[in-house]
């Protein structure tokens, strides 16, 4: 298959673009700045620019990963943060509706207003308490509206890119390196971790299977942002060194208003069967293992 793939310099977007091109279909890799392995310029806030690269490269679907994820950047920016997140969607399901292309759109958790005591499942409503998860509903509608043949996925906290990534688990690793001894962390925030080649892998299969729809893929359990943390001065195996404070969120005040859960589970997939994550602390075990020697060794010595 030819598939066209925004937002394929980010984390997710590096380890779905490996995925893909192992299981044979031919990549046009895209993202805003332009990079290595021939990754191609793509604003997707520009309906032409989209038109133009589809129509040069002629996709048979499209996965758009592409978004502004800086939550708090959002907030302070809601002009952009629409440009860029709905409207930047509805460029690309407008084509793919001209085209009568596939599309592949990933969402997040923060559609959710985190007040539930239970898991979020597909079936629950969308209450978003920031511009990010607004803007990134208003994607979903747009996807729902022009798109035939789609599919939506909701992902959790993500995890993955280690060098480029700039999100919670790699600051937290990166002050372990760094010789700090005191980490502070959140205990009144919790999620679902979820490992970038998992859910690449996991989301190739349920698109193989043909299953359109809406579905949420995070790492299964839930945790808080302080067990986070202590998982992973557990796995550097630096307990001795390093002690992780729990904090209340009221110390770190920040522009955007976070939901207090974005706990999901993968609710439709376990009932039709395509559910192969796995539990968030095994994630997050093999993705520090994976990438921790060569910085621990330099680190430590």
């Amino acid at each position: 298959m030819r598939i066209l793939v925004t937002g394929a310099g980010g984390m997710l977007g590096t380890d779905l673009c490996r995925q893909l091109r192992e299981k044979g279909h031919e990549i046009t890799a895209t993202d805003v700045l332009a990079g290595k392995d021939g990754i191609l310029r793509l604003d997707v806030a520009c309906f032409e620019d989209v038109q133009n690269i589809v129509a040069q490269y002629k996709p048979e679907a499209v996965f758009h990963l592409a978004a502004e994820t800086d939550v708090d950047l959002c907030e302070q920016k809601p002009d952009y943060a629409y440009q860029a997140n709905a409207f930047g969607t509805e460029n690309i399901a407008l084509v793919c509706r001209q085209l009568n292309l596939m599309l592949v759109y990933i969402s997040t958790a923060g559609v959710f207003d985190g007040e539930k005591s239970e898991p979020y499942i597909e079936f629950d409503e969308p209450r978003p308490v920031n511009v990010y998860g607004r803007t990134k509903l208003a994607g979903e509608k747009a996807v729902q509206q022009f798109v035939e043949r789609y599919f939506i996925f909701r992902a959790g906290w993500m995890i993955g890119g280690w060098v480029i990534d700039k999100k919670f688990v790699r600051k937290i690793i990166q002050q372990i390196l760094q010789g700090n001894r005191i980490i502070r962390a959140v205990n009144d925030k919790f999620g679902c971790p979820t490992f970038t080649a998992d859910f690449a892998k996991n989301l190739t299969e349920v698109v193989l299977a043909g299953r359109f729809g809406l579905y949420h893929l995070c790492g299964q359990g839930s945790c808080s942002r302080y067990e986070v943390a202590c998982k992973i001065v557990d796995l550097m195996r630096c307990n001795d060194r390093v002690m992780v404070e729990p904090v209340s969120s009221s110390i770190f005040p920040l522009p955007a208003i976070r939901p207090r859960s974005e706990i999901m589970r993968n609710y439709k997939l376990d009932l039709i069967g395509l559910n192969y994550m796995p539990f968030w602390d095994k994630a997050l075990e093999k993705y520090i293992e994976s990438h921790l020697a060569r910085e621990q060794t330099s680190a430590f010595g």
